[in-house]
């Protein structure tokens, strides 16, 4: 169960793939965070752009705007120019990481990634501890 202190950061997930997008609000919310659904890049900076958002997971491959265009887009908003983003890739080559972090990532992941894997991730990128005992 998670710590009240832990979190109540509010963590947007872009993922067009249904199971990940489910997989990764069982683990997020699990550890008490507060968890925004998009489908693809439209739609994230429709909520990024409403409200105030933690940390982004972004899922590079999308069809129509992929994850390096949003994150691009999302550097543009007012309020987003340093919101976190953690990218996240099926893809583990050299020049998949460098084109994240060209983009705006702050971090990448590779898919799959094992659940403590993503919350010691996403605790170390927002600067919150990770309260979870070692798997």
């Amino acid at each position: 169960m998670a710590d009240e202190r832990n979190h109540r950061s509010r963590v947007l997930v872009v993922e067009d793939d249904p199971a990940n997008r489910q997989l990764a609000v069982r683990i997020l919310e699990r550890e008490g965070y507060q968890v925004e659904l998009a489908d693809g890049g439209p739609r994230a900076l429709e909520i990024a752009g409403a409200m105030p958002v933690d940390l982004v997971l972004m899922d590079l491959s999308m069809p129509g705007m992929d994850g390096l265009e949003t994150t691009r887009r999302l550097r543009q908003l007012a309020g987003h120019a340093t919101t976190p983003v953690i990218a996240l890739t099926a893809h583990a080559m050299t020049e998949d990481t460098q084109n994240a972090i060209a983009a705006g990532c702050d971090d990448v992941m590779v898919k799959p990634y094992r659940p403590a894997e993503l919350i010691a991730t996403v605790a170390r990128v927002l600067g919150t501890p990770d309260l979870r005992s070692p798997e």
